[in-house]
């Protein structure tokens, strides 16, 4: 079931300004609880049943959409705090970022990946399924990243094409040397199935009792040397990385393919377009992989944002001599 769903009001990202079936109807998912309470083992055979994604191709840029921020209590979209709490308002968003064809898939946690299969929104997809959403936004122990989502078993189970794992290195942390052992099974674990590890790493300091990355150029170099060296082999391990300064000398860090992550940045639209734009032409770049900047827009625009994203992708199977 694919629910039908249309924008009606271009103001504000956190007004509100999606509706289904042309009225923003509050009961528009209770459907899904009915299905959760009398059916759960739909979600299996939706997952089953689902078309596959048909495969991916160096030169062949993908688009991921993120959407498992909520599962790390993590719910801010620029100034408003909780921009990502109403369930029925992301899956509105979702739905018309995946309604795109140039959307391949989806990285989620399994709340929203269950929601997302039972709409049948996910054909023909890719699936990377959120792996450790442990370290809470704002716990006090929030460098013990434990694994709490998506495992590498139920990954294969549900024809997932990998996990993604959020990798912060705070060397003044002693959580992190748990982390980092936790993160190296996982990766081998979906390795043994020939599933994707999608790494996240970051160089991460506790500042003022907040964790804050660090994004300069030598930091997230540092951070990509520990975090492709990690599980006994890397033959299906990705990196995931921020976009910053020198993008030439932090591709040149690793052979792996590398999506880009859009985070929470700070700018016009158009000036973060630019600077994905720039670091997507660099080789091993297989893509995108962005949620809030695209989902909740500064004018409410998703399918317009999305659009936009979407055009700045290389598709072309040629490699460069």
């Amino acid at each position: 079931m694919t629910l039908n769903v249309s924008r009606t009001n271009p103001g504000s990202p956190n007004s509100a300004p999606f509706t289904a079936d042309g009225d923003d109807d509050p009961r528009r998912y209770e459907h899904l609880s009915t299905i959760r309470l009398e059916d759960p083992d739909a979600v299996a055979r939706a997952a089953k049943a689902r078309r596959r994604h048909p495969g991916l191709k160096y030169g062949r840029q993908n688009f991921i959409v993120a959407a498992d921020h909520p599962a790390r209590g993590a719910l801010a979209v620029g100034n408003d705090p909780v921009a990502m709490a109403d369930r029925r308002q992301l899956l509105d968003r979702l739905q018309i970022a995946l309604a795109n064809p140039d959307v391949d898939g989806v990285l989620a946690s399994p709340d929203i990946m269950d929601d997302l299969l039972l709409l049948g929104a996910l054909e023909g997809k890719l699936i990377f399924g959120s792996m450790n959403r442990g370290g809470l936004s704002g716990l006090v122990n929030e460098f013990d990243d434990r694994f709490t989502g998506h495992t590498a078993a139920a990954l294969e189970a549900l024809g997932a094409d990998g996990g993604k794992m959020l990798t912060r290195i705070c060397l003044g942390d002693p959580d992190t040397v748990s982390m980092l052992e936790a993160t190296a099974k996982a990766i081998d674990s979906l390795a043994e199935r020939k599933l994707i590890a999608m790494v996240e790493p970051f160089l991460s300091v506790r500042e003022n009792g907040r964790v804050r990355n660090d994004l300069s150029t030598d930091a997230v170099i540092k951070s990509i040397a520990i975090a492709e060296g990690l599980g006994s082999t890397s033959a299906y391990t990705w990196m995931k990385l921020p976009v910053v300064p020198d993008m030439e000398r932090v591709m040149a860090a690793t052979t792996m393919p590398t999506v880009l992550l859009g985070g929470d940045p700070e700018g016009t639209q158009d000036e973060v377009f630019a600077t994905w734009e720039a670091a997507l032409a660099l080789p091993g770049v297989q893509g995108l992989t962005v949620g809030r900047t695209l989902l909740y827009p500064q004018d409410g625009d998703v399918a317009g944002a999305v659009a936009a994203a979407a055009s700045l992708l290389k598709h072309t199977t040629e490699v460069s001599e």
